[in-house]
């Protein structure tokens, strides 16, 4: 059950008192219109969110195959020194129903010397939205291509690829389709690393009804019910996720945090339609990353940082590098920190991953 927890930790609560009752309702096509959220709304949340970002910042949509557009930002940190411009640049992939703004805490320190790229994932925040295919693989592809897509039309020859939970899970993907383009990887709570144990029913046992309101559930997405309230889906963020709040106190007081989270979370469910048929019950990866490592070449440097108050087991870090024996494999774990590690501990964040590009031109 830890693995759907953390996975869908951002909004665990909202699924467990929702869902529970408004699961089994019929979605009507109208039901957009019954959250109050839009494309302007959630740019003004995103602009709220970055307000406090002090270094020269850059926005725009880069354009990627069949129309798709992905929303970036961009931090150059190299004060026109020649030197900055040609450091390897770090790209930032947000986590499940995240987006750009919620790196505000980190993009002006890692920008320090060399330029930082946000961008939101394809099917989330002001990106384009498509239809993912079903299946698990070709919606993988599709995330990666756009990623690629993105890096070639920018002109990109390597990057400093970091990745937060299902960004993390792309990054690794992308490195093994263009480890070329790869100078360092740093997975930062990644999901979808291990197996879903076989012995998990027996190891951890399920009430049949669980099962049973669980297959009748399926159809549905993860933040189904966050929409399904429509006007009273912001409270219940505010309410539920006060947390979130709290990680963002030293920028702000009032409740910007919760209103990009939630008009993040209540437009068209793209990129949340294919992480769910990416996944299996209890929030497992359909095609899980460790096995597939074995094929990253030798020289690819890996990071892996993990929060030590997180419900993420960091056991996958450390098959990483009992795998790549003779390989640059380094495990860091933030102190006081939960499964948000860039916004739990910013500071310690920062500096680690500071270190790490410092390894790099």
């Amino acid at each position: 059950m830890a693995e759907l927890t953390t996975e869908t930790g951002l909004y665990s609560g909202v699924l467990g008192i929702v869902d529970s009752t408004l699961r089994s309702l019929w979605i009507p096509n109208w039901l957009p219109a019954w959250c109050p959220t839009s494309e302007s709304q959630l740019r003004a949340a995103e602009d709220m969110m970055l307000r406090c970002i002090k270094g020269k910042m850059s926005k725009k949509f880069v354009a990627v195959a069949n129309g798709n557009q992905l929303w970036t930002l961009a931090l150059d940190g190299s004060d026109g020194a020649a030197a900055g411009h040609h450091k390897t640049p770090v790209v930032l992939l947000h986590g499940f129903g995240g987006g750009v703004g919620l790196w505000a805490l980190n993009m002006d320190a890692l920008s320090r010397g060399r330029t930082v790229y946000a961008l939101d994932l394809l099917g989330f925040g002001q990106s384009s939205r498509p239809c993912f295919p079903v299946d698990a693989e070709e919606a993988e592809v599709l995330f990666v291509d756009a990623i690629e897509q993105w890096r070639a039309q920018l002109g990109l020859e390597a990057m400093i690829l970091l990745g937060h939970n299902l960004g993390g899970y792309l990054a690794a993907s992308y490195a093994l389709r263009f480890p070329s383009r790869v100078k360092h990887m740093v997975l930062v709570e990644p999901w979808g690393f291990p197996e879903r144990p076989a012995t998990l029913d027996q190891d951890r046992p399920v009430p049949v009804w669980v099962k049973a309101l669980g297959a009748m559930l399926s159809p549905l997405n993860p933040l189904a019910g966050l929409r399904m309230v429509g006007p009273l889906g912001l409270t219940l963020v505010q309410t539920l996720r006060p947390d979130f709040k709290k990680k963002f106190v030293s920028m702000f007081v009032d409740n910007t945090v919760s209103e990009y989270i939630y008009h993040l979370n209540v437009q068209t469910p793209s990129g949340e339609t294919a992480f769910k048929n990416m996944t299996v019950p209890y929030g497992w990866a359909k095609r899980p990353m460790l096995p597939r490592l074995g094929s990253l070449p030798p020289d690819a440097p890996i990071t892996l940082v993990y929060g030590s108050r997180s419900s993420i087991d960091g056991h996958s870090g450390s098959t990483v590098k009992e795998m790549r024996r003779g390989s640059h494999v380094e495990i860091i774990t933030i102190r006081g920190a939960g499964h948000y590690v860039y916004a739990d501990q910013p500071d310690d964040f920062n500096q680690r991953v500071l270190e790490v590009c410092h390894q790099v031109d």
